[in-house]
């Protein structure tokens, strides 16, 4: 009934999806299997994509070739470029999306994908012969053979869903668990864990009184993710979300609940997200507040239906409902579904390569919360890589690492590997130390070409890719070269604060002052607006930054240089640790655990100081 295929993916969330579509697009023969083919791409959370960090990931997706971007410009009702009033460096996308537009969108471009079939049943052992994945085996009995596979199960693993005192298997509210894969895993020597997430309660919109909130309009500007010209919304046509607070007699109803709650009771092992918790974790961790911030997020265009952002909870529901009533805007509240707690098995992420291709079954790729994380778009990138890897491997070729240096993702799979995660892992601009060159505007500058070279990047990108290059480098040529006198834009100065020019200068040295923009420069002075009207405003503003920023890339650069002379001196997968006798036991284990690929990574290990690195450079001979 099943040919052999060259990767079979097992689970259609965001990182399922970008795996098998990144390897048919590739040329691999790819199935895709799934429990519910109804439920592809969905959003099991918030209907967003984006956010601190989070958008830079998607728009490296997008430039290496993958389709999270393009779905989410298709499919957003309203967009924001957070972080403006920062640096380039810290400004972030973050889109709403219609919930069941995305997950059908994203149906439509796997559907139209060569070399990608569907199947849908449980996966619930692998096939493993001689230390290597060969296939998978399907609750219907199915043993269907690959060259490599990819596991995206998500919260499904295991998965127990919490609300109150009540708890029953599941990997989402109405859908079953997955069962077996952990126990086979273990049993063959890997170590896997419990972490636990949350979602809150749905609600009917029509039961808010919207006047008691605070308006949270989208841009006037839609830049988007994708850099291919993809048709998005008008601005004016855009979904608004409200702001909502909590207050101390909400906090005083939540606080009824908690003797009941499964995570304060002892029912919930697993871990939960830091940087997202549970509106009852927010309640006790920050004691001294009276009141937090709620975002009311509609569903899509044409539901009722509104995601309360920042009230996850697996509180009993009758407590749920009482402390939603007391919110200014929901004294009527209608719910559709109370929130809920999941907790779920992954596997510590230390037992990868940085393939994503586990240490202990060669052909078996992990990717999504199974390595730990939390969010669509970590996973969505996971799952980019891991579909990338598992292609090249099916047909023997070198994987594709992105290193610290390239992109975020690059930073996401060696913080993994690297320092391993005991709780959700977030992505945050913190996390880069080269965050002024992993900027979100520049992805297809830095990966682009990449993704064309790999062969999943499309021609279309890779000719717009070398006339932005081009024209980038035409307008900063032309601001290099023109004067402007001061009686040419003194007054657009005094408009803005800046000081007013005293002798001719070149525009290159006009941007450089703070508040004054490229675009305000060419559209104040008479006869620029001609000089550069066969440039797009992206392509203004791609040259500002490099201009504006130019000192502080370079400097950056440089770090990178002196890190990489680490990035290459690889430590043999035999090296003997326990010979080395300077470096104490503590640090001997870690790297033993981890087993290092290069002095840099080891570096990187928490608890590893400079003196082991030194230490581990004499005994290998440098």
């Amino acid at each position: 009934m099943f040919p052999k295929y060259d990767v079979i993916v097992v689970g259609a969330g965001h990182a399922g999806c970008e795996a098998a579509a990144a390897a048919a697009n590739m040329g691999s023969k790819v199935l895709l299997i799934t429990m519910n083919l109804q439920t592809i791409a969905q959003m099991s959370c918030n209907p967003a994509m984006g956010g601190i960090a989070k958008g830079q990931i998607v728009r490296e997706i997008d430039a290496l070739g993958g389709y999270s971007g393009i779905v989410t410009d298709q499919t957003m009702i309203q967009f924001r470029m957070l972080n403006r009033s920062k640096g380039p460096a810290m400004w972030s996308p973050r889109a709403q999306s219609d919930r069941m537009l995305f997950s059908q969108r994203w149906r439509e471009l796997l559907e139209g994908t060569p070399n990608l079939s569907f199947y849908q049943d449980m996966v619930h052992g692998l096939i493993v012969k001689d230390g290597r994945c060969k296939g998978v085996i399907t609750g219907l009995g199915h043993e269907i053979e690959a060259s490599t596979v990819v596991l995206t199960n998500g919260t499904f693993l295991n998965g127990i869903i919490h609300i109150g005192e009540k708890h029953f298997g599941g990997g989402r509210m109405a859908e079953k668990a997955a069962t077996g894969i952990t126990e086979q895993l273990v049993e063959l020597g890997m170590e896997s864990d419990r972490l636990k997430t949350g979602t809150p309660p749905r609600i009917d919109g029509r039961s808010l009184d919207y006047s008691k909130m605070e308006e949270q309009k989208g841009d006037e500007e839609i830049v988007g993710f994708s850099y291919l010209d993809i048709e998005r919304i008008k601005p004016e046509k855009q979904r608004s979300c409200w702001i909502a607070y909590t207050s101390q007699t909400v906090h005083d109803t939540l606080k009824t609940g908690f003797d009941r709650s499964p995570m304060y009771a002892g029912r919930i092992e697993g871990t939960g997200p830091r940087y997202c918790p549970s509106i009852e974790d927010k309640i006790n961790r920050f004691a001294e507040r009276d009141r937090h911030q709620l975002f009311v997020e509609p569903e899509g265009w044409n539901t009722v239906e509104i995601y309360l952002n920042g009230f996850s909870t697996s509180l009993p529901e009758s407590v749920q409902y009482k402390a939603l009533t007391q919110i200014p805007g929901f004294e009527n509240v209608r719910m559709f579904r109370p929130g809920y707690a999941i907790e779920y098995d992954y596997f510590p992420p230390h037992q990868l390569h940085y393939s994503l291709e586990t240490k202990k079954l060669s052909g078996l790729f992990f990717a999504g919360q199974i390595n730990g994380t939390t969010g669509y778009e970590e996973a969505a990138c996971q799952g980019l890589m891991a579909g990338i890897n598992a292609h090249n491997a099916a047909y023997d070729k070198e994987p594709l690492i992105l290193k610290r240096s390239d992109a975020y993702i690059g930073v996401l799979i060696d913080d993994l590997i690297t320092k391993g995660t005991e709780e959700p892992y977030r992505m945050f601009t913190s996390r880069a130390e080269f965050r002024t060159l992993l900027r979100q505007d520049n992805a297809d500058l830095r990966l682009t070409e990449l993704g064309y070279e790999i062969g999943l990047a499309k021609e279309e990108r890779f000719q717009q890719l070398i006339q932005k290059k081009e024209n980038v480098s035409k307008i900063m040529e032309r601001f290099s070269e023109i004067s402007v006198e001061p009686s040419t834009v003194n007054a657009y100065f005094e408009s803005v604060g800046s000081a007013a020019l005293n002798q001719k200068q070149k525009l290159s040295q006009l941007v450089l002052r703070p508040g004054v923009g490229a675009k305000d420069l060419i559209k104040h002075i008479a006869g620029l607006d001609k000089e550069f009207a066969t440039f797009n405003d992206l392509e203004i503003e791609q040259a500002e930054i490099q201009m504006k920023y130019d000192v502080y890339i370079g400097k950056e650069k440089e770090m990178v240089e002196r890190m990489s002379q680490m990035e290459d001196l690889e430590i043999p997968i035999t090296f003997d640790y326990d010979r080395v006798q300077a470096i104490g036991n503590e640090a001997k284990e870690k790297l033993k655990r981890i087993q290092p690929r290069t002095l840099g990574q080891a570096s990187r290990i928490s608890g590893i100081n400079p003196s082991d690195v030194q230490i581990l450079m004499v005994y290998m001979g440098r």
